[in-house]
């Protein structure tokens, strides 16, 4: 029974008017002890936690896809969230077996600050006449990076890649986060990657 639990993890589609309304119901049912997590790759958390009469128990709690395997989440405080909330996030995460990265509440947090200007580069090498396979190659064999920036885009989902860096651009008005045109015409396009089977490359469905 929901109303007896001690934590929360929200994992519903990246729009803040419904993360708010679930919060908001969350908010109404569970006991007021019970701590929410929001796994947000990109909205505020402490837009989400003014949908709440309890603030200080709302903390953000971003896991990476598959969440099985990817071993770090990132702990996002909002404005009003407590150490005693933080505390308690950080022993869920342990319990995961997962590492626990505390993140500022700005767009893109950590990770996709530093992803989305990497791969928006690559994706302009791109559309200057670099072949897929040598931008990503580069960084593999040059940098000793597991994936290349084009086939890690291409598996979490252009359409995807989009979103967070146009939060990116919005959020702080700086260049480097603003979208390559190509990625646009992809998406336009339809061309979102492995989901689609067609993105920086070709898939088999």
């Amino acid at each position: 029974d929901i109303k007896n639990v001690d934590a929360v993890i929200e994992a519903v589609p990246e729009n803040l008017e419904l993360k708010q309304k679930v919060f908001a119901e969350l908010d109404q049912v569970c006991k007021p002890e019970t701590i929410l997590l929001s796994n947000t790759s990109c909205l505020p958390i402490a837009a989400i936690a003014g949908a709440t009469k309890r603030p200080d128990k709302v903390i953000g709690m971003h896991f990476f896809f598959p969440a099985p395997v990817m071993k770090l989440v990132e702990l996002i405080r909002g404005v009003a969230t407590s150490d005693e909330t933080f505390a308690v996030a950080s022993e869920i995460a342990e319990k995961f077996g997962k590492h626990a990265a505390e993140a500022p509440d700005l767009p893109g947090f950590i990770v996709n600050r530093l992803f989305v200007p990497m791969v928006n580069e690559a994706i302009y090498l791109v559309m200057e006449g670099v072949k897929p396979e040598d931008v990503d190659a580069s960084l593999k064999l040059g940098l000793n990076h597991p994936m290349g920036p084009l086939e890690l885009g291409d598996f979490v989902g252009l359409d995807t890649l989009l979103f967070s860096m146009e939060g990116l651009y919005e959020g702080f008005g700086d260049s480097k986060y603003r979208p390559c045109p190509l990625l646009k015409r992809m998406v336009q396009a339809g061309r979102l990657g492995r989901k689609t089977g067609r993105g920086f490359y070709e898939y088999n469905k």
